[in-house]
């Protein structure tokens, strides 16, 4: 059993390391049970087909409302605090929401509300939580702590929390949100056994300003080359990941004829490939350069997007689903390994936060572009610009790409 643990988690990366990730792990595994509970809670609330899409916007909302302004917190005072914190508040939200629903008062509004607030404060405890791994491990040990953590999400997220989270609505609709509760207050405890290095205030500090705080994360961001090139690259191809995926349920019923049993089974393809790019991953950055792996992986990311435009099979689809799932693990992973490595401690929560409203916004206005093809000329449309878009976005990007290696 300790030789397992030593392979998985080396005794090197310190046990500070080994907290935090228990801590995500089951975070992450209440964020996939809330996945699914939220919105059937909406759902059992209200048909308003409005209201009901409104489940979803709190989970994207806040990081582009607040994703910045988490960013200059975590890199303004002690980022254990700050994680504490923002789970405490997350775990107030749940438990206020858990009351309502046991004692038979929620509403639309007070759910609705209570989803936002807990958005919210996850996203204070997402940003800051990303920064503490610069900080507890080695440059050299971050490929593998990031893969690490990237399997939790895949694994617990994505994978095992959305149907345990639908299962257990289905036994009583308090469940899924008591259980994320009671993993919430066992990742307090987690990050609270963490010890960080004193953080030392230069003499010459500046009193703080937020507006001029983001300036010089998003000064960082722009003279630095690699993770410039990164910002770049994830804000254009989400908007053409965005597009295409927008529209993918309506894909699977209408181009591949699937139910919603298949089009899950599909979703679940993907998290498949990802624990294939998780096994892979340490062997492959053994071999090649993280810049060769960006340029790969946009050369799968375009090619998936042409494939699923043309096939009508779900065999061929299901196999496109599980190589896309092993590239975004692997693509994901090494976008994050090279921002931490290449970015100071002092600016690590606002270049992340720019990295995120990159994310969000790509999404965001692709989703937009996505439903409006599709609308005008059939569900393969936005496939077919995501494809095109991506093609000439791989062929501006190129040679900006040879700027992220393994020693930037």
């Amino acid at each position: 059993m300790i030789s397992v643990v030593e392979r998985v988690l080396p005794a090197r990366m310190g046990t500070g390391f080994r907290w935090l990730l228990a801590s995500s792990w089951l975070t992450n595994l209440g964020d996939g049970v809330a996945a699914a509970a939220g919105p059937l809670l909406i759902a059992s609330l209200t048909r308003d087909p409005l209201l009901i899409s409104l489940s979803a916007l709190v989970s994207w909302g806040p990081p582009l409302l607040f994703g910045l302004y988490a960013g200059v917190l975590s890199d303004r005072y002690d980022r254990r605090r700050i994680v504490l914190v923002a789970n405490v508040a997350r775990a107030l939200v749940l438990t206020a929401l858990v009351v309502l629903m046991v004692t038979g008062t929620v509403t639309v509004a007070t759910a609705l509300a209570a989803l936002t607030l807990r958005s919210i404060a996850e996203v204070f405890a997402d940003n800051t939580t990303a920064t503490l791994t610069p900080t507890l491990v080695d440059r050299d040990d971050l490929v593998i702590a990031n893969a690490r953590l990237g399997t939790g999400f895949i694994t617990l997220n994505q994978l095992a929390g959305p149907p345990i989270g639908a299962a257990l609505f289905g036994v009583g609709v308090t469940w899924p949100f008591a259980g994320q509760l009671l993993l919430v207050v066992a990742g307090i405890v987690l990050i609270s056994r963490i010890t960080l290095p004193p953080r030392v205030r230069p003499a010459d500090a500046q009193a703080p300003n937020a507006v001029r705080e983001l300036v010089a994360g998003f000064r960082w961001t722009i003279r630095h080359a690699a993770v410039r090139t990164l910002a770049l690259t994830i804000l254009i191809f989400n908007f053409t990941f965005g597009a295409a995926w927008s529209v993918l349920v309506l894909y699977a019923q209408e181009q591949l004829g699937l139910g919603a049993v298949g089009f899950g089974l599909m979703t679940t393809l993907g998290g498949i490939g990802g624990l294939i790019g998780t096994g892979l991953y340490g062997f492959i950055t053994r071999k090649v350069s993280l810049g060769a792996l960006m340029r790969i992986g946009l050369v799968i990311e375009t090619l998936t997007h042409l494939g699923l435009a043309l096939t009508h099979s779900p065999w061929v689809a299901g196999g496109i689903f599980v190589v896309f799932g092993a590239h975004a693990f692997i693509w994901g992973t090494t976008s994050v390994t090279v921002r931490q490595r290449a970015v100071p401690h002092e600016l690590q929560g606002r270049v992340g936060s720019v990295n995120t409203v990159c994310v969000y916004a790509g999404l965001v206005v692709g989703s937009l572009i996505g439903g409006t093809l599709a609308t005008a000329f059939g569900v393969a449309a936005p496939f077919w610009f995501a494809f095109a878009g991506s093609a000439v976005f791989v062929v501006l990007l190129w040679r900006q790409l040879r700027l992220i290696a393994h020693d930037d």
